[in-house]
């Protein structure tokens, strides 16, 4: 079978997903096509070879709307004959786009495949798609009467399942911007971030580089004084086993981003004479409990462990998307995961969660993770809207 390999891999630093945040002032399809043209130039690479784009979006609306992956690409200078779709698996959207990516070349469909992600949650908020609209139709109504619930309290749930309290969650997320901060520091984002020039709110254009989302001043003891997020008196009644400690501070905030990878054959990669970073391993995609929701990543990585034949612990780094703080931690108690090697270089909690582009956000970390360490397996997982989640293997070349 033709092997997939990741050539490179591209992001732009998060932008607070409010008005006023670093990138609010940008267009989502220029997002997007900064990161596919920065993708082609560094790589030196005839944009005309691209068999296509497959880019994920949650909001596919507004400005995200009508393929917003083929938009880009003309915005990016790419020839009319490379096309593109856009797919949406929730959260997993880019995730995803890199399955069907990896698979179609490793299918012989493609020789050289672009996988990306892109949202604005300034410009199209988390929720405009369905605002005012019946999304789940009477034969869901029959079957979850109560109705399907917000994932906030999914993640009040898993909290309460796990037996993980207020203090474990906001420890976590504390250590998520510690460690996020650590490695900007470093300079170890300096390698997969691209910039980009935008306008600020006082209308001055300045070159954006680094993680707007990112609090290096973040304490437990600050966030412990944080309130519930997501209490009401009807979900307290509804819910009396939830504790109601999630809070703004142990969730992922609401960002803009774009990210993008390059995948093609590895025969193709030594025919332009381009140095392969990864492979892609294995993959797995499942469903779980929608009422639970965000419990997916352990079936998905018991199902990938398996294709692959590996242990937890012949894995060097895990990225685990930080949606909401008691997801990664009841994954790395499910697993019995080494805490070092979990979001090594923080998480969402810090990182922020652009939904459509997080997947190949994390995709693109891991990666440059594995190089600076000399790791050899990766594996990426998150959960995803309505119970689904993805899994992803890679192996450091």
């Amino acid at each position: 079978m033709t092997k997939a390999v990741i050539v490179d891999a591209v992001r732009l630093a998060s932008g607070k997903g409010k008005p006023g945040g670093a990138l609010s002032g940008t267009h989502p399809v220029e997002m997007l096509a900064q990161v596919l043209r920065a993708l082609v130039e560094r790589n030196d690479l005839d944009p005309a070879m691209v068999d296509d784009v497959i880019g994920g979006c949650v909001q596919q609306v507004g400005e995200q709307a009508l393929n917003i992956s083929r938009t880009a690409l003309l915005s990016a200078g790419f020839p009319d004959s490379v096309p593109a779709t856009t797919i949406d698996r929730q959260c997993g959207s880019s995730q995803q786009a890199a399955h069907f990516a990896a698979q179609g070349v490793m299918a012989g469909a493609y020789d050289i495949v672009i996988a990306c992600g892109v949202e604005s949650m300034s410009r199209i908020p988390m929720g405009t798609s369905p605002i005012g609209q019946d999304t789940a139709g009477p034969g869901i109504a029959a079957r979850y009467p109560e109705g399907l619930i917000h994932q906030g309290i999914s993640a009040e749930l898993i909290a309460a399942k796990w037996n993980l309290d207020r203090a474990t969650l906001d420890a976590y997320s504390a250590e998520s911007h510690r460690r996020a901060a650590a490695a900007a520091e470093s300079g170890f984002f300096d390698a997969e971030i691209v910039p980009v020039t935008v306008t600020t709110g006082a209308g001055e254009t300045v070159e954006h580089t680094t993680d707007e989302t990112v609090r290096a001043a973040t304490t437990a003891d600050g966030l412990a004084t944080l309130r519930s997020a997501f209490r009401t008196d009807a979900f307290a009644q509804r819910f009396p086993e939830a504790q109601w400690h999630i809070t703004p501070g142990n969730s992922s905030p609401f960002t803009d981003g774009a990210s993008a990878v390059l995948i093609m054959s590895e025969d193709m990669a030594n025919k332009l004479g381009l140095t392969p970073r990864a492979r892609f391993h294995s993959f797995a995609v499942t469903g779980d409990d929608p009422m639970f929701m965000l419990t997916a990543p352990i079936p998905a990585t018991h199902k990938v462990l398996a294709k692959a034949g590996l242990g937890i612990d012949d894995i060097d780094a895990y990225e685990v998307n930080e949606a909401f703080a008691p997801v990664p931690l009841m994954w790395a108690h499910e697993f019995g995961a080494d805490p070092a090697k979990l979001n090594p270089r923080g998480g969402a909690i810090a990182l922020g969660h652009a939904l459509g582009s997080s997947g190949t956000r994390l995709l693109t970390t891991l990666v440059n993770h594995l190089e600076a360490t000399g790791g050899r397996y990766g594996l990426q997982t998150m959960c995803e809207g309505a119970g689904m989640a993805n899994a992803t293997i890679i192996e450091r070349i």
